[in-house]
């Protein structure tokens, strides 16, 4: 069992023991981030002179080695290492021999797990807000492309307003757009160097923390080695902000499954995002949108895990603080993914506009604008609030819309009517004459800054 702390022990770790406590099973993916570390660990040292030119070379040239041989299949994962950064060391002390040894001198497993995992992280970051950003290309083309789709929109689930697909769409490119800068702000808060806090207080050599920051594209050291060693803060709060990125997937999705319903009848999934029925050959599912709604549990549980598990720890490391990086892997697996075939799937929907503006004119959607119709020609809201309330009772016992009235029918609630309002009120003057910023009639305004903002 290759361990790196043996020399006070007088027996071999129990097999169970070290079963329970090993990490490698899964911080194996902190390789990279392992390698990346200790070069630039190694470099500080030959620049401070703490080892010499000759050491650190080799050392350096050890580990490029030792990236290069996992990366391309040559050297395996074994089961005799606790974790990932014992393993590398003990394949370096092999390569290299006790200039090998020398690569840990300053540093400690609770400064290099803590850079390993904000290296890892910053990376994950990188790529989430990246697919982040591929989501918000689609949404941004349907929008360009549907300025005059017309839809109902909905207020309790039942028809509210009549709106465009493009006004709809910009609801969720606002909410990713918060998604992205929520990772941004993550990233730049996250952004400092642990590496040199050694296990807890620092160290007696004379290491340049500032250095190895610049190395690793840090914006500098963290500033108290205990909190350097134990802050899992950034871990939290990336789960945090995936949770709620899959909150708006899950929304998301929950919407394009009624829109997808044979009721609804707003969309057609396409067939590679789609599954069928094993008895019911009539079926097609919208499994992709199902799943991510599901799925976002799982990262909700990431989240609260972590929250759990740092709630109670004394300052500073604790062996608990391991339990971060299983829910965290799985949970980075799961919002990629996710985001990845969201966008996929909504990048290939076929939008049914007739069907959906046949559905916008139906359900009353324009009953505010007749009212705001008798506001204009002199009526006081609260009264014509009260008129179109019994234009529409009369239009449920009739089975109509308002516009299918005739002006008699119009004039025997309210005099008021004359012919311009059914222009007034009609699917196209409903959505355009809206023009406040935000809404439906503004979206070509929307979309120049939209274009502006997304790369």
């Amino acid at each position: 069992m290759a361990t790196l702390w043996g020399g006070r022990f007088t027996k071999e770790t129990d097999d169970a023991v070290f079963s329970f406590n090993e990490s490698l099973s899964f911080d194996k993916r902190l390789y990279k981030a392992d390698i990346t570390g200790s070069i630039a660990h190694a470099t500080m040292l030959g620049k401070q002179g703490i080892i010499s030119d000759e050491d650190t070379k080799l050392i350096i040239d050890g580990l490029k080695s030792i990236l290069t041989d996992i990366e391309n299949g040559t050297l395996l994962f074994d089961t005799k290492s606790e974790d990932i950064h014992s393993f590398v060391e003990a394949n370096l002390i092999n390569r290299i021999g006790d200039a090998g040894k020398r690569l840990h001198t300053g540093r400690s497993r609770n400064d290099q797990v803590a850079l390993d995992m904000k290296l890892y992280t910053r990376d994950e970051i990188d790529t989430l807000s990246s697919l982040v950003n591929d989501l918000l290309k689609v949404i941004l083309r349907i929008m360009e492309e549907n300025v005059d789709t017309y839809i109902p929109s909905f207020t309790h689930l039942q028809k509210a307003q009549p709106s465009n697909l493009a006004h709809y769409m910009g609801a969720y490119m606002e909410m990713f757009l918060r998604d992205r800068d929520r990772l941004s702000d993550i990233r730049k808060r996250m952004n400092l160097s642990p590496l040199g806090s050694g296990a807890l207080a620092g160290t007696t050599y004379p290491l340049d923390r500032e250095y190895v920051a610049s190395l690793l594209s840090f914006d500098g050291a963290t500033r108290n080695s205990m909190d350097s060693v134990s802050d899992r803060d950034y871990l939290i709060e990336l789960l945090s902000a995936c949770s709620t990125i899959m909150m708006h997937l899950s929304r998301f999705s929950e919407e394009m499954i009624i829109w997808n319903s044979n009721e609804y009848r707003f969309i057609e999934m396409d067939d590679a995002f789609s599954t069928g029925s094993s008895i019911m050959p009539q079926k097609k599912n919208p499994d992709i949108a199902e799943l991510v709604r599901g799925k976002t549990g799982r990262v909700y549980g990431a989240t609260m895990s972590i929250m759990t598990t740092m709630k109670g720890l004394p300052l500073a490391y604790n062996k608990d603080m391991q339990e971060d990086k299983e829910v965290a892997f799985d949970a980075f697996d799961t919002v990629n993914d996710c985001v990845k075939l969201f966008t996929g799937m909504l990048d290939t929907i076929t939008f049914n506009k007739e069907v959906m503006a046949k559905s916008a004119m139906n359900g009353f959607t324009n009953a505010t604008d007749a009212a705001d119709y008798l506001v204009v020609k002199g009526v006081p809201f609260r009264d014509a609030h009260g008129i179109i309330g019994q234009l529409v009772l009369k239009c449920i016992d009739k089975n109509c819309s308002i516009e299918d009235l005739s002006l008699e029918e119009l004039k025997s609630i309210c005099d008021v009517f004359d012919e311009d309002v059914y222009d007034a009120i009609s699917l196209k003057t409903c959505v355009s004459k809206r023009l406040t910023k935000g809404a439906p009639g503004a979206m070509l305004e929307a979309i120049e800054y939209y274009k502006s903002v997304i790369n």
